[in-house]
């Protein structure tokens, strides 16, 4: 195994092997797809079948869980958890430890501020200023 691999395993007790992405060093899935203009910074990790479209990135300590997909130029900031399945459409901002519960779908170009928790399933979209709107 070269020092680019790292043998992780998980709660199962499955073994899952991640490489680190060439532009943050973050830790990347085998089976996940990361476009190579994505950044996926240090510490931040992406699972098994998650996408990570063009011009994303993906912070510090951010966990992006299977089958997720993350829009282009979106941004997940710091220790955000974006749930299986979920998705978060292009140019949307997820903020610091932020959780975005699995299969929920968040508006392109939404602001979801800092600290907040959007329930699995949801699909939420926001105002420019980040106020949510009513669904």
């Amino acid at each position: 195994m070269g020092k680019n691999y790292i043998d992780i395993e998980d709660d199962r007790g499955e073994t899952l092997r991640y490489r680190k992405h060439a532009k943050g060093r973050g830790l990347i899935a085998h089976g996940a797809k990361v476009h190579a203009t994505a950044t996926v910074e240090a510490g931040a990790y992406v699972e098994p079948g998650a996408q990570i479209a063009p011009g994303a990135v993906i912070a510090r300590g951010a966990w992006i869980e299977r089958d997720a997909v993350i829009g282009q130029n979106a941004r997940i900031d710091a220790h955000a958890h974006i749930g299986v399945g979920s998705a978060v459409g292009p140019k949307a901002h997820i903020g610091v430890r932020t959780v975005v519960g699995d299969g929920a779908r968040v508006a392109a170009a939404a602001l979801i501020g800092d600290d907040e928790t959007i329930a699995p399933g949801d699909a939420i979209a926001t105002d420019r200023r980040g106020l949510w709107l009513a669904a």
